[in-house]
């Protein structure tokens, strides 16, 4: 599992818009790395929404927002279609990223043990270091938390 001030663990993902994408395509900006469970649930797409609001405000900040499923890349094309994401979202069907970045676990829901994905944010800086994490995530204001975190600490 990554730990704060370590090297942001690369991996090369397919996405949406049938394309491939490294992590380290983005070195030399701050990035937001978050991991969510599943395309098209209600929390997920309040979280994709309010990041594609802010959208403009990162670039501001000169950092990259990418989200990361187990999700495939088609189903990822309809969700960023259908609510105009303006960010890569990027398919870890495999789980590799997700198992690197300590996010696979099991979780517990209505008595049921089961492995999935936690609601997790890392915050990556122009060096490549983890920098900050959220995991357990929250979705109300957990977007304006990751943006005061970066204006507050990255600029």
């Amino acid at each position: 599992m990554v730990e704060i001030g370590e090297q942001a663990p690369d991996f090369t993902l397919h996405a949406d818009g049938d394309r491939e994408i490294s992590l380290s395509d983005y070195k030399g900006k701050n990035i937001v790395l978050y991991f969510y469970p599943k395309d098209m649930t209600p929390g997920c797409t309040t979280e994709a929404c309010d990041f594609r609001d802010q959208s403009r405000l990162f670039e501001e900040l000169n950092t990259a927002v990418l989200g990361v499923s187990p999700d495939s890349a088609e189903r990822h094309d309809k969700f960023v279609a259908k609510h105009g994401l303006s960010f890569p979202l990027l398919a870890d069907e495999d789980l590799e990223a997700a198992k690197r970045y300590g996010v696979w676990q099991l979780k517990k829901n209505f008595g049921k043990e089961y492995m999935g994905i936690v609601r997790s944010t890392f915050i990556i800086n122009k060096d490549f270091n983890v920098v900050k994490e959220w995991r357990n995530v929250r979705v109300k204001n957990h977007v304006d938390e990751v943006r005061s975190y970066i204006e507050e600490n990255l600029l």
